[in-house]
């Protein structure tokens, strides 16, 4: 049995590699990596089909590297060290370190991570990572400090034309059958700018209508995917965009576009816990403080998931989608404290105001540690105006509230108290 069309027709060199042209054209920063052989590690950020992994492979070829491939699905700890083991003994002298491709690197655990980084520092390898996932949150903090982070586009519909026609041209199996292409709306549009849904419509679409002349119309790739919809894959790529669609439905207050992702999901056997965890972390990053039941009710429904169990914990996700949906909407909890790790980032380990510091022996008395803290029970309205953040950051603002009715009472208050502050 042949292999794919879409591995058929897997690119060797740059000059076959088709979109990513910021990354990969003349003037491309990774196009200049290996023109000058100068590989620095970096993470390859963007959607399935886009050709994280067939870049990795080009540039291994191209500098001729030794190349290792882990995927993050079902390699650990020990796996990664094994790798790394073997590229120390293949390295010479001052030769460059081999090239470790990891694919989804953002499932790998902190421990899986923390694994790589010596090897990455003292290059012993050169670190190609590939994620669908914001590198920002799934990567941890060393590692990426050590990677750049470059972005994969979904493939335009001019990349998807010049995909079609190399096919229909060049794979041999295609010529076979003398596929005619009449229209091309619907195939882009199923593709979805991915380059192996694309190929494998079009591989699908050899057993539809006449063995020796394959005509391609909009009708016809509708009725074919219609008959050979893919079942929900739990850890394929679908799994992940209906996951995207059902958490933006929420978002977007559409309670019923929202129920049916959540259906998607239900009749597709998803794990109600990976649903129910998603739903906490929405709660408190889009809706936060303009209602902050929410948090408590999905939390509420986390807990009773794990109770319940199949076929009713549909009713209790139900429940929380819908209500979560229909809640208003903020951010500022998720905004704040991203601001504020950034101002930590930026103004190191400022020192504790002495009056906020702990004094529990004599000597620190003596230096004042809390000799001038106002204890706020003890004044009016269990408030008193003093500083509470480092006197370099005096008067920063940090959170700001949305403009929904729950947060702007809370201002109303803090400015009550404050006067002038917020």
């Amino acid at each position: 049995m042949s292999a794919p069309l879409a591995e058929r027709m897997r690119p060797h060199t740059l000059e076959e590699y088709v979109g990513q042209n910021h990354l990969v054209g003349p003037d491309g920063v990774i196009h200049q990596m290996i023109e000058s052989g100068h590989l620095a590690s970096f993470i390859l950020w963007g959607p399935p089909g886009v050709g994280k992994t067939t870049l990795a492979r080009i540039i291994a070829n191209q500098l001729k590297r030794p190349f290792y491939a882990l995927s993050a699905i079902n390699a650990g700890v020990k796996e990664v060290r094994e790798v790394i083991e073997r590229a120390k003994k293949t390295r010479f002298f001052n030769q460059p370190g081999s090239i470790l491709f990891i694919d989804e690197i953002h499932r790998f655990s902190k421990s899986q991570q923390d694994a790589l980084l010596g090897a990455v520092e003292d290059g012993t390898v050169t670190l190609i990572g590939a994620t669908t996932e914001n590198p920002s949150f799934e990567v941890i903090t060393p590692l990426l400090s050590r990677c750049q982070v470059f972005v994969l586009n979904s493939l335009s519909q001019e990349d998807l034309q010049q995909l079609l026609e190399r096919a229909i041209k060049n794979d041999p199996e295609l010529n076979q059958h003398n596929v005619q292409v009449l229209e091309t709306e619907a195939l882009f549009r199923f593709s979805g700018g991915d380059a192996r849904k694309l190929l494998n419509i079009i591989e699908m679409a050899l057993g539809f209508g006449d063995e020796d002349a394959i005509t391609i119309t909009n009708d016809m790739v509708t009725q074919l995917l219609l008959q050979h919809s893919v079942g929900y894959d739990k850890m394929g790529e679908m799994h992940y965009d209906i996951i995207s669609a059902f958490i933006k439905s929420v978002r977007g207050s559409d309670p019923d576009a929202a129920v049916y992702w959540l259906a998607r999901m239900v009749a597709g056997g998803e794990d109600p816990k990976f649903i129910a965890r998603r739903l906490v972390i929405l709660a408190a990053e889009d809706i936060g403080l303009a209602n902050p039941n929410a948090l408590l009710l999905a939390n509420a429904c986390f807990d009773a998931i794990a109770k319940i169990g199949w076929p009713e914990s549909r009713i209790i996700l139900s429940e929380t989608t819908i209500y979560l949906a229909l809640s208003p909407k903020s951010n500022s909890a998720y905004l704040a404290i991203d601001k504020a790790l950034q101002l930590v980032d930026e103004t190191g380990d400022l020192p504790v105001p002495l009056h906020l510091r702990n004094a529990p022996t004599q000597l620190m008395k003596h230096l004042h540690y809390g000799a001038d803290y106002s204890y706020p029970h003890d004044s009016p309205n269990h408030f008193v105006e003093q500083a509470y953040l480092p006197d370099a950051l005096a008067r920063k603002s940090i959170w700001e509230a949305a403009d929904n009715s729950t947060e702007q009472k809370q201002v109303a208050y803090l400015k009550q108290l404050w006067k002038n502050r917020y």
